[in-house]
């Protein structure tokens, strides 16, 4: 199974503009899921798909190769679709397997980057997607954080930026989870996904992924206990650079 890695970037990010050039321990934010997505076991190229040439000249500084879209995407993913078409026309290869991690992923591993691929060895498995525990009431509550409730299969039933299952009754052993920005399709599929309307939930929430669920799709949610957080505010980038000082996987990769 041929696997490429894509992060997804751009500076004109609405809630926190510039966030991907944003520095935590000296990097780049960008720099940092790069780098965490090239360690990621069974990925065989990983990729940093942008309109911004700054962000382009940037990541050849590290090794990575940028691969120019369009500035007209509103969704990560369907940047990351015509990515690969581009990085296919590029190379005259087509992958099996696209492992999207968005550039405000910063603390991801990359052992749970790679989680997601023996998940393709189920033929029905279309698309993955990396889910992490939220473990306090603010998280579960904050708008920022998307929820995901998944059926007995660990397929995802909805995602919302409400707090969903309902804490109503309460939160003691409420299943608070979170999606992340990891998300790997079979290549046939994120191109199928990427030929569709966005769908009228997706707009409500602002979630790509609620398009799948609208049409009839299944995306497999696969857990994780490690600590990881999507950097939306400024002031979730201080919490990050915290996080990160006890991180042994920035080692690999960072030197000072």
């Amino acid at each position: 199974m041929r696997v490429i890695g894509i992060i997804p970037v751009r500076l004109a990010a609405s809630r926190f503009p510039r966030k991907p050039m944003a520095l935590l321990h000296g990097m780049p934010m960008v720099g940092h899921c790069y780098h965490r997505t090239r360690l990621a076991q069974g990925i065989e190229a990983a990729y940093v798909a942008t309109c911004d040439e700054e962000i382009a000249d940037y990541v050849r500084t590290i090794g990575a190769t940028p691969v120019m879209t369009a500035n007209t995407h509103t969704r990560a993913t369907t940047r990351t679709a015509e990515a690969m078409q581009l990085i296919e026309a590029a190379t005259g290869e087509r992958p099996d397997v696209v492992v999207m991690v968005q550039g405000d992923e910063p603390l991801i591993l990359p052992e749970t980057i790679a989680q997601t691929l023996s998940h393709f060895d189920d033929p029905a498995v279309e698309i993955v997607n990396i889910m992490s525990r939220l473990r306090t009431p603010e998280q579960f509550i904050d708008k920022n954080n998307v929820k995901v409730v998944v059926n007995r299969n660990s397929d995802a039933l909805y995602y919302s930026r409400e707090a969903i299952p309902s804490p109503w009754k309460g939160f003691t052993d409420l299943p608070m989870y979170m999606q992340t920005g990891i998300i790997a399709f079979r290549r046939d599929v994120l191109l199928r996904f990427n030929g569709m309307d966005e769908t009228r939930l997706e707009q409500i929430e602002s979630i790509d992924m609620n398009r799948v669920l609208e049409t009839g799709g299944r995306i497999r949610m696969v857990p994780t206990e490690a600590a990881t957080i999507g950097v939306d505010t400024a002031e979730e980038l201080q919490v990050a650079e915290a996080m990160l000082d006890r991180d042994p996987t920035m080692a690999r990769y960072l030197t000072r």
